[in-house]
């Protein structure tokens, strides 16, 4: 074999390694879903929050399926791509499905977030998304509940004073009111859609 051949068999065998790496970390970073029913965890569970309409409990929509989204209005990024992903998922299903999916946007951002400003700002992405809160109590409560976590960062060089650092998941429940699965934020709206046709099937 002469030196040139060496040296394209050892170009090809690096650009053989750097695809399957790239490969790998694709697959490691794909955007995943969670079937809590097969994974055994014991999460979710009725819950009441207050919107601009009055007190709201997730029993309230029994005999719908529910996707969960916990954030704050303020949130610059992953709030925003959420309600975007589910408000795009929702439309994606036919008229009579649209119209046995809730979404209900809790805030954990309570002094910012008064229940008239979250109905402004969930309408902005859909009509079957609600937004409310709550005292603080009752929001770590539903933050335990789910397997959820949240935290205030002080902002001292921004107008807005503080962050909230959350944990960014839908929260998939089915028509009995029992979490069925979750996805991360950037999941799409095509792989929503059919976890929500799939809870509508059953």
């Amino acid at each position: 074999m002469t030196m040139q051949q060496l040296k394209t068999l050892k170009i090809l065998l690096i650009l053989s390694a750097c695809l399957l790496v790239g490969m790998v970390t694709a697959f490691l970073l794909k955007p995943t879903q969670v079937d809590v029913k097969a994974s055994g965890h014991k999460l979710g569970g009725d819950f009441t929050l207050t919107s601009s309409a009055g007190p709201v409990s997730l029993s309230d929509f029994k005999g719908k399926v529910v996707a969960i989204y916990i954030g704050y209005a303020s949130c610059p990024d992953v709030c925003p791509t959420a309600l975007a992903v589910l408000s795009q998922a929702v439309r994606n299903l036919q008229a009579e499905q649209r119209d046995q999916v809730q979404g209900i946007f809790i805030s954990v951002d309570p002094e910012r977030d008064t229940p008239e400003k979250l109905a402004q700002y969930t309408q902005f992405f859909s009509d079957r998304l609600i937004g409310v809160t709550g005292s603080r109590e009752q929001i770590d409560r539903v933050v335990r509940q789910y397997g959820a976590f949240y935290r205030v960062v002080a902002l001292d060089d921004s107008a807005l004073g503080y962050a909230v650092d959350h944990s960014s998941r839908l929260y998939l429940i089915d028509r009995d009111g029992e979490l069925a699965g979750t996805l991360i934020h950037n999941s799409t709206p095509t792989e929503l859609s059919s976890w929500l046709q799939r809870l509508l099937a059953d």
